[in-house]
């Protein structure tokens, strides 16, 4: 049985159970559970999702170096990218931010966690700290980068293994043995993830049971309304913020490229893998759309690695979520910090399964809000995958349309504004 079907099923299960905890004390013939809630959810069904909890915290700063370093290593050497490598990573900077910024826009304006039965005494103080746009820049330099993993301070080691990495490229054969050990590191971390991801199902289980005896069932009206929320997000950024950079700065004609790529979304849509779309993304944007080779096969490998419009979408809208949810009031501070972060952890997300997951629980910690939030968002997770997938590789084709069109190419006929189909 595949993954998403057991956290499915965990999370129903989860469901009830809660629920019937929560009633025990006032359904008739129910009593004996509050007595088996007090003997069993306590000592043993609190703590199991916490070990979840836990084990995800585990793995956040080993991902972030390894996954982000090497994120940078693979795009060669950071001097010889020139002016197509240019393009290309402003134009993903660009379209990330302004997915986050639509994803922040959305949840504030929704604010699908105000309302449900929140969980605010467990909120920790760290969360309500006062944070200023001065003091997140400066932040984002570490004075000491083993101190700032020791004492998880996201922001700071993400810029620091960015640099590091693009250092790395630079040196050539004398880089080789770190660039194998990172690279190692790497394939290690995703295999421990792979078996902390297998526990999901348990621990989601756990985690809303536990939410459910406490709350109550209201906190499902929350999360319906949190799924409209992140799909209402993507469907501005794909649907108007892409196309309209694809109309007037990459001059294509948005309907016609779509119907080039098409076969690429759809197969995105239903694998959830940007990375296992790449070879048929490819052969749309090159054989269809007819975009240069040369910049097709730069920017979407490069894009299927670090252009995750979005994930960072979802991530941003998680995290304010998740606040709402706990009764925590971010500041416009906090949330810029989430802005940042959101966006620089989405270059590590490719390469990590279930990315989504891990990678929300970094900018949970950016902000110190509680990773319990997760059990929620993970019982919808794969259906919102599949959304920003299809998100994902959308973005990197209309990327590799427009970067083309930047570096001087002519528009594809086929793609091309204007253009008469013959009858």
């Amino acid at each position: 049985m595949k993954l998403h079907w057991k956290i499915l099923i965990a999370m129903v299960l989860g469901a009830v159970v809660g629920l019937l905890v929560n009633e025990s004390t006032s359904v008739p013939g129910l009593g004996f559970l509050d007595s088996a809630a007090r003997s069993v959810f306590g000592p043993i069904i609190g703590p199991l999702g916490d070990l979840f909890v836990k084990l995800l915290k585990m793995l956040i700063v080993p991902l972030i170096v390894a996954s982000m370093i090497m994120g940078v290593a693979r795009v060669g050497d950071v001097r010889k990218l020139g002016s197509l490598g240019g393009k290309t990573f402003a134009f993903y900077i660009l379209t990330t931010f302004m997915s986050v910024a639509i994803g922040l826009l959305m949840v504030n304006l929704i604010r699908p966690g105000i309302g449900g039965s929140a969980m605010g005494a467990e909120a920790p103080a760290a969360a309500g700290t006062s944070v200023t746009v001065s003091g997140i820049l400066l932040g984002m330099v570490p004075a000491n980068p083993i101190k700032a993993a020791a004492e998880g301070q996201i922001l700071p080691l993400i810029v620091f293994c960015l640099l590091f990495g693009a250092v790395l490229t630079t040196m050539g054969s004398r880089a080789k043995p770190l660039v194998d050990f990172f690279d190692s590191l790497n394939e290690a971390m995703m295999k421990l993830t792979h078996w902390v991801i297998w526990l999901t199902p348990y621990g989601v289980f756990c985690l809303i049971a536990a939410v459910i005896a406490t709350t109550g069932p209201g906190i499902f009206a929350n999360v319906g309304k949190y799924m409209i929320c992140v799909i209402l997000g993507l469907t501005v950024h794909a649907v108007v913020v892409l196309p309209l950079l694809l109309f007037f700065v990459g001059r294509t004609d948005p309907r016609r490229f779509l119907s080039k790529v098409a076969p690429a979304l759809t197969t995105a849509f239903s694998t959830a893998s940007s990375s296992a779309t790449l070879p048929l993304t490819l052969e749309c944007v090159e054989d269809e759309a007819q975009i240069p080779k040369r910049v097709a096969s730069f920017v979407l490998p490069l894009g299927a690695t670090i252009n995750m419009d979005g994930t960072a979408l979802y991530e941003s809208v998680a995290a304010v979520f998740i606040a709402q949810l706990y009764g925590i009031d971010l500041s416009f501070g906090q949330q810029v910090l989430v802005f940042l972060t959101a966006t620089l952890a989405a270059i590590g997300a490719a390469g990590i399964p279930s990315a989504g997951l891990v990678t929300l629980a970094i900018v949970l910690g950016a902000v110190g809000l509680p990773l319990h939030g997760i059990g929620m968002i993970v019982a919808v997770d794969r259906i919102l995958d599949m959304f920003r997938t299809t998100v994902n590789v959308w973005g990197d084709a209309t990327g590799s349309a427009v970067v083309s069109r930047l570096m001087g190419n002519e528009t594809p006929p086929e793609v091309s504004i204007g253009r008469r189909v013959s009858a």
